[in-house]
């Protein structure tokens, strides 16, 4: 297969980036999968990248206490699995996750090189559902009951953003081309400006996947930023 050339669109983005306006009073930050199941690499069971861990965690640290001096709300979504007796995990009912957990191979892994499975990934009372400590603290809002790649499906996150009159969701996370990436569709198709912060994201599929899913959020969906850039947005 030929290598596909990134199309330069970064004239576009910089002017959209330029013109963008955030009002902190209508702002949340929704971290997706911050949990130690990906980012803690000595219990994850689908992890990230070690570096990407340290960089992800570093940086989130750094936004999450940012937005909290400005009174931005901060919402932790995260998935839990319930262990089914008679069946296991409840997201075996995904047929690709099952297809995999049933693959022995190393290479045919979610994660290139890290042991991972699908099948005991963040089972209700596993550490691995614990979010990340530094990154949570009292008066936080936390999702706990998310099933899926979508941070809206099955759980009340867009009750919680009409109640507190959210208009710009800002999206960090874990993983880049999945969750961060269906979590930016759904809010755009339901009309909340979208922004990515580009530190405070990464896959665990891999770097290019991570690049496509910034690619598309930034050509099509939204805004991504830099944490530095972000707070440079916000008076």
């Amino acid at each position: 297969m030929d290598t596909v050339k990134i199309i330069d669109r970064s004239a576009m983005v910089s002017t959209l980036n330029q013109n963008l306006v955030i009002n902190p009073s209508t702002t949340a930050i929704i971290p997706i999968d911050m949990h130690r199941g990906h980012l803690d690499p000595s219990i994850a069971t689908m992890p990230a990248a070690p570096e990407d861990c340290k960089r992800v965690i570093g940086f989130t640290k750094e936004l999450l206490n940012f937005a909290r001096s400005k009174k931005i709300p901060v919402i932790h979504v995260i998935l839990i699995q319930r262990n089914l007796t008679g069946f296991g995990a409840e997201g075996l009912n995904l047929k690709f996750w099952k297809a995999l957990h049933q693959i022995a191979e190393e290479e045919n892994r979610l994660t290139p090189g890290r042991k991972s499975t699908a099948a005991d990934h963040n089972l209700e009372g596993s550490p691995g559902t614990q979010i990340i400590p530094e990154l949570l603290v009292k008066g936080d809002y936390v999702i706990n009951n998310k099933k899926r790649l979508d941070c809206f499906y099955g759980t009340d996150l867009e009750i919680l953003l009409r109640i507190l009159k959210i208009e710009t969701v800002v999206l960090i996370g874990i993983n880049t081309n999945t969750c961060v990436l269906n979590t930016a569709f759904t809010a755009c198709n339901r009309d909340f400006q979208v922004i990515v912060i580009s530190d405070c994201v990464a896959s665990m599929y891999g770097e290019d996947l991570h690049i496509l899913g910034l690619e598309n959020v930034k050509r099509c969906l939204g805004h991504v930023l830099t944490v530095e850039e972000f707070k440079k947005k916000i008076v």
